[in-house]
């Protein structure tokens, strides 16, 4: 199965624990260092994987990822599209070009993986899409309407898969997770910096926010709590449209 943004947060604690449950894993990420310290790790438990360092939002990457799982491994069964980062920002100061990056990595990514993937799972008679969403991809703060977009726009992607694949026996999943324990807030910040710092009108009230958000993070769930929802997800007979993480995010969506 192919986990994408494995080299650190959510996609390297799935990588490891569908190694330790007995999966074939192909784990990309751009960071080719932290991938093989993660091969490290799975290969000295006893686990089989491969890494490709590439970048999701190249489409001769992500045809790369597919051709080198394919020849480790005879095959794809699952896809796991976890590579995103978060856009922050007043939706009236983020940069067009840097709203159409987020949409790059967090939608457009995933559904052309998806379009490489799908022919072979009609052709082997089924096969699971897991697409990490996040809280947002349900609900909108201040100051992350843009990547809010790019999750409402993965979770409709994913409700339409879904039906129109299911008669092919593939499964599509949404991870939906909330404050999550990893680098992905540090990785928003550096993303979103001129945004944040050009705030200007919204200074004050970004800055309540941000310590909103600090105290939220108190409350966040580990990676590895993710990764138990991914391997569900992947391994349930009849898996649920969506899963969420932590008690936070399912009492939100409630």
């Amino acid at each position: 199965m192919v986990v994408t943004g494995a080299s650190s947060g959510i996609g390297e604690a799935a990588a490891g624990r569908l190694a330790r449950a007995g999966a074939s894993v192909v784990a990309c990420a751009r960071r080719a260092g932290r991938l093989e310290a993660l091969a490290a790790r799975i290969t000295a438990a006893g686990g089989r994987v491969v890494t490709v360092p590439a970048d999701v939002t190249l489409a001769a990457d992500r045809e790369r990822v597919v051709e080198r799982a394919l020849d480790a491994f005879g095959g794809i069964h699952a896809l796991v599209n976890n590579a995103g980062y978060a856009q922050r920002g007043p939706a009236e100061l983020v940069p067009l070009d840097a709203v159409r990056r987020n949409f790059e990595t967090n939608v457009f990514a995933p559904l052309a993986l998806a379009q490489l993937v799908l022919p072979r799972f009609r052709a082997q008679g089924g096969g699971r899409i897991v697409n990490v969403s996040s809280l947002a991809g349900r609900l909108v703060w201040p100051w992350s309407a843009v990547y809010a977009a790019t999750k409402h726009a993965l979770e409709a992607l994913s409700d339409g898969l879904r039906r129109e694949t299911a008669p092919f026996g593939v499964r599509v999943v949404l991870i939906e997770p909330g404050f999550v324990e990893t680098e992905f807030a540090q990785a928003a910040e550096a993303a979103s910096g001129p945004a944040l710092d050009a705030a200007g009108p919204y200074g004050r009230a970004a800055e309540a926010g941000g310590r909103r958000s600090a105290r939220l993070r108190r409350m966040s769930a580990s990676g590895e709590d993710v990764a138990e929802l991914v391997l569900r997800a992947l391994t349930s007979r009849r898996p649920r449209a969506r899963y969420a993480t932590p008690f936070h995010a399912r009492a939100a969506l409630v």
